[in-house]
């Protein structure tokens, strides 16, 4: 989650089943969202345990998948209206109706005839381009699945979140957890299926194993909090034994930029869980018009900072491009030039935004990766402690490193506090950081159809319910 916290506590281990308020006490952020996820792990288990890894109500299955004609003369699929369940996620495919405009009164407006349906171009958060090979469908056979994760939405990409009572400054509140559904297509090698007449049985044997593998046990990450090599000269001072030295109690976030082996694999981190961001109002070549420049020294842009262009489209797709470096600032005109033209932003429909990250290039810190900085981010290395800011480290560890586990948008949270000049993290008994698997993000699948010939789909979705 890319928003303003203080730190996540849940943890389904321990077993709580509510959170409960006590008279005159503080009340926090980590608080409340602790109460929504309880609730939501208990819901979506007990919805995984009645209907399954996945499944419709009979009367209401949605996700049905049909062959059409598509957009280019490309083929096309239509995505059937209604509710399926991957992992206890509810996933609606119902098309909204628009609503009706008011015509003018000297041109009224001709009513514009909308599908009833989804397609696999046009998918809400999908975001597929028929301009790229990899996005078109694949050859007859293959297999359509769904995908499901969640992603946070704050107000710099849906405005309305905001709420303009607050004035003319209209400030940020909170935030919203997004459901995201994506109907994607897997070719028949990739399922080891190369019988286009396969039993429906088989189809889902094999999609199972390919499922699995993608849950594979993902990297692990320990993170700890060793006193700076500089600490006797920071005037920062908050305790004589402290390890971590910064100034502010802060939540590190950790987050692959770019996923693969260990060779290819990149990270990068910020202070402020990501949620440093700055609504763009156009894009000009390597210019950039932005909103605002940030509120206060600590959440504004500097020259020097490395700064990622982040679109719907882009959130959406999980795929990074590179990190841009913020060249020049125009104050008084709101602009900053970033070392090269940004690949997203460009359509206001999308509420582009920049997000800041807080690496640095060419940092001689005691501890710091060694290997430079590919594409604005930091290249993974295992085995060794890599130091942040402040005295915080983290650890990097694959559980099995034959394989290229490292996946876009994996993240850890780290809480640093300045009253313990440590950073929250399990240890052992010794006091020994412990390696933790991802904070998120959580991915669930689901077959739909095999898709055997032009005329020919095997529905592979599952119901519940009485019929």
């Amino acid at each position: 989650m890319h928003a303003d916290l203080s730190r996540i506590n849940f943890r389904p281990e321990r077993g709580y089943s509510a959170v409960v308020a006590q008279q005159g006490r503080v009340q926090l952020d980590s608080d409340a969202n602790e109460q929504a996820l309880i609730q939501l792990h208990e819901q979506r288990t007990v919805l995984t345990d009645l209907i399954g890894p996945h499944g419709g109500p009979v009367d209401a299955t949605g996700f049905g998948i049909e062959r059409i004609a598509g957009p280019h003369g490309l083929s096309d699929l239509a995505i059937g209206g209604g509710r399926y369940y991957v992992g206890g996620i509810r996933c609606d495919a119902y098309r909204p109706t628009p609503g009706e405009a008011v015509p003018d009164e000297d041109e009224p407006v001709p009513p514009v005839e909308q599908p009833s349906s989804w397609t696999y171009w046009d998918q809400p958060d999908g975001f597929r381009d028929p301009e790229l090979p990899a996005d078109r469908l694949p050859d007859e056979p293959y297999l359509v699945y769904l995908k499901v994760w969640e992603r946070i939405v704050t107000a710099a990409e849906d405005p309305q979140l905001r709420e303009v009572a607050l004035g003319a400054a209209a400030p940020d509140t909170s935030a919203r957890v997004k459901v995201v559904w994506q109907v994607l297509a897997l070719p028949a090698a990739d399922l080891g299926v190369t019988n286009a007449d396969a039993p429906a049985d088989a189809v889902r044997e094999a999609f199972e194993e390919w499922n699995r593998l993608q849950r594979a046990r993902p990297p692990l990450l320990a993170a700890r909090s060793k006193r700076p090599a500089d600490a006797d000269t920071d005037p920062c001072l908050v305790h004589p034994e402290a390890r971590y030295r910064g100034p502010e109690n802060q939540l590190y976030r950790v987050e692959i930029h770019e996923g693969g082996a260990e060779s290819g694999a990149t990270f990068k981190w910020s202070r402020e869980n990501g949620s440093v961001v700055f609504p763009i109002d156009e894009v000009d070549g390597t210019w950039v018009a932005l909103a605002s420049l940030g509120g206060d020294e600590k959440l504004d842009l500097d020259v020097g900072d490395l700064v990622e262009v982040v679109d719907t489209a882009y959130a959406s797709r999980l795929e990074p491009d590179p990190l841009l470096r913020v060249e020049e600032l125009d104050l008084p005109e709101r602009r900053v030039r970033l070392s090269a033209e940004p690949e997203a932003g460009r359509d206001a429909r999308l509420h582009p935004f920049l997000r800041r990250w807080d690496q640095r290039e060419g940092s001689r810190q005691p501890g710091a990766p060694t290997r430079p900085m590919r594409g604005g981010a930091i290249p993974v290395e295992e085995g060794r402690w890599l130091r942040l800011e402040d005295g915080v480290e983290v650890h990097f560890k694959r559980t099995d490193p034959g394989r290229p586990a490292y996946r876009t948008g994996d993240h850890w949270l780290i809480p640093a506090r300045t009253a313990t000049g440590d950073v929250e993290w399990p240890t052992d008994a010794g006091s020994r950081p412990l390696l933790r698997e991802p904070t998120g993000i959580f991915v669930q699948y689901a077959p739909l159809a095999w898709v055997a010939g032009e005329q020919q789909i095997v529905d592979l979705r599952l119901t519940f319910g009485l019929t």
